[in-house]
């Protein structure tokens, strides 16, 4: 069993106690592969995939795209147009009150009116790849696609990832906007490996950070292989984000559609050890993001 949670402030300083020199083929999180710059991605083998309910029933996995108004880059344009900034806003409200109506009133956001309970009312610990994370338990069902088809496709050897975060308790956003992760439709991979760019300090001062790239994938131990499967279930890659957050996925599609014949009841099985793997959530990484203004003139 691969470990949960390796606690962020350690890993970073881990990473970054490296020297610059050290590349991803030295690093001990290396993955030997030659950078991939086209805008298509690598060519991945597409099968369907289906996943056990906890009702026993199977069901195939449905293959969705994230919804415009709740990615991040949509709600602060670039440039000094004001009607863009105002139209940008509204979006982010939108969202705000789309999250809250599915996935629960974090405290501060939305409108009880919307959802009466926390997000955590909804959160279930799921496996994925051998690690486990506190997630909304539909997101746990497009995680289970994932991790299905990762598989299928033969490229889950391609990384070993052993460490994970989900749910967290408190906002690492600032100002108007809030983090996916406190609604539990957010993981991050492997936070001292897969890097966040453009985060506060001291993420600019990682090695990968100071490398000169020609692709935000080459920032990354994961390959971008996997961020290809990712976005065939519904799930956002932040590394496409000014943030450049590459360790950071969120799943943005329909909840309601994650499988076919999904219901209001359907859940994952309950797994073995949710109730440790829920207590190392709450030790996670904070990754610590630039206020949204500041972040959205990186663009």
């Amino acid at each position: 069993m691969r470990s949960a949670v390796v606690p962020f402030a350690l890993a970073l300083a881990l990473a970054l106690a490296l020297p610059v020199s050290a590349s991803l083929e030295t690093a001990a999180f290396a993955q030997k592969r030659v950078p991939d710059t086209t805008a298509q991605g690598p060519a991945i083998n597409d099968p369907d995939v289906k996943i056990t309910l906890a009702d026993g029933t199977e069901h195939l996995c449905k293959r969705q795209k994230p919804q415009d108004f709740l990615i991040r880059s949509n709600w602060f344009p670039t440039g000094n147009d004001k009607e863009a900034a105002k139209e940008g806003r509204k979006l982010l409200q939108k969202a705000i009150d789309y999250r809250t109506e599915k996935y629960g009133k974090f405290d501060g956001f939305g409108s009880a009116k919307d959802n009466k309970h926390p997000p955590t009312f909804y959160a279930k610990t799921v496996h994925f790849q051998g690690m486990s994370a506190l997630v909304n338990d539909k997101v746990g069902i497009a995680l289970a696609c994932v991790d299905k088809a990762l598989e299928a496709s033969g490229i889950a050897s391609e990384y070993h990832p052993k460490s994970m975060g989900g749910l967290r308790y408190k906002n690492t956003y600032r100002g108007v906007e809030v983090s996916n992760h406190v609604y539990g439709i957010a993981i991050d991979i492997e936070p001292h490996a897969n890097t966040c760019c453009s985060c506060v300090d001291p993420w600019p001062n990682h090695p990968l950070c100071k490398k000169k790239v020609s692709s935000v994938y080459e920032r990354m131990a994961m390959p971008r292989s996997w961020v290809v499967v990712f976005e065939r279930y519904g799930f956002y890659w932040l590394g496409h984000d000014s943030l450049q957050d590459t360790m950071h996925f969120e799943f943005l599609a329909d909840p309601d559609a994650v499988v076919d014949g999904q219901t209001a009841t359907s859940a994952l099985p309950v797994p073995v050890k949710a109730e440790k793997a829920e207590k190392s959530e709450k030790s996670g990484k904070k990754d610590g993001h630039k206020p949204a203004a500041a972040a959205a003139k990186k663009d």
